[in-house]
Formats: structure tokens, sequence, C-alpha cells
């Protein structure tokens, strides 16, 4: 019995160090992502309309978890950071209001959390337009040489 229960200790131990070793699975792309986002979003708006308070604030909770996740991270810089906490904000806001079953409140949230949305990929759009015209002077200035 006790060469048995060694065995199966062992066996659980290599178990447990293939796994630790094991690649973590490859991430989402960002466009998968976001079609995430938007279908939570969509979600959000179906539970408004119908009044489904249960709907709304679980959707706005999965939605503000996602921006702590990875694939949300897409650029490190301030204002990024700062969009990243006023979408958090909003969809909090927008949570406690279904939780309350206030229709008004859980409408004007989700209204504000989907500015936010905008605002932060106007931002990011700026942002890449911004480099690849800085990388684009770069090449012109190193052609010309």
């Amino acid at each position: 019995m006790r060469r048995v229960a060694s065995v199966g200790v062992l066996a659980l131990a290599i178990l447990l160090a293939a796994l630790a070793a094991a690649p973590p699975p490859p991430a989402r792309p960002a466009h998968e992502f976001m079609r995430e986002k938007l279908g939570l979003s969509q979600k959000v708006l179906e539970g408004l309309t119908a009044e489904d308070f249960a709907l709304v604030e679980d959707r706005a909770r999965r939605l503000g978890a996602m921006s702590l996740e990875p694939p949300w991270q897409v650029m490190d810089h301030p204002d990024y950071a700062q969009h990243s906490l006023a979408f958090r904000r909003q969809a909090e806001a927008l949570a406690r209001a279904a939780a309350a079953r206030n229709l008004d409140g859980a409408t004007l949230a989700y209204v504000r959390l989907t500015m936010s949305c905008i605002d932060c990929h106007k931002f990011v759009r700026g942002k890449r337009v911004a480099a690849l015209d800085s990388r684009g002077m770069e090449l012109r200035k190193e052609q010309t040489l």
C-alpha cells in the first residue's frame, strides 16, 4: 500500500511539473478581444431595452474586468491608462445602476461607457497615425541621404 501511495505522489509531482512547464495558451488577437467587448456592450443595450437588470449588471461587470486583461493593454501611455480607468468607472457605474434597478441611471452610464470607448479608440488611432507619420519621415530622410 505504501508503494502505491509513493507512486501516486511521484506521478502527481511529474504531472504538476509538466503543467508548470507547459507554455501558456496563446493570447487572443486584439480584434477577437474587441469583438467580444462589442458583443458584451450589445448585450447591455439588449438588457436596457428589456429592463433585464441582471443581464446589464453581469455584462457591465464583465466589461470592466476585460479592461484588466492583457489584450486590453495596447500601449503604455499615461493618457491610455486614464482612458482605461474612465472605462472601468463607467462600467462600475452601469453595474451599480443596474443593481439598483435604475433604468435612467443605467442608460446614462451606458451612454457614458460608449463615449469612453469612442474617445479611447480615437486616441489610439491618433497615436498610431502619429507613429506612422514619424516613421514615414524617418524613411524619407534615409531615402534622401
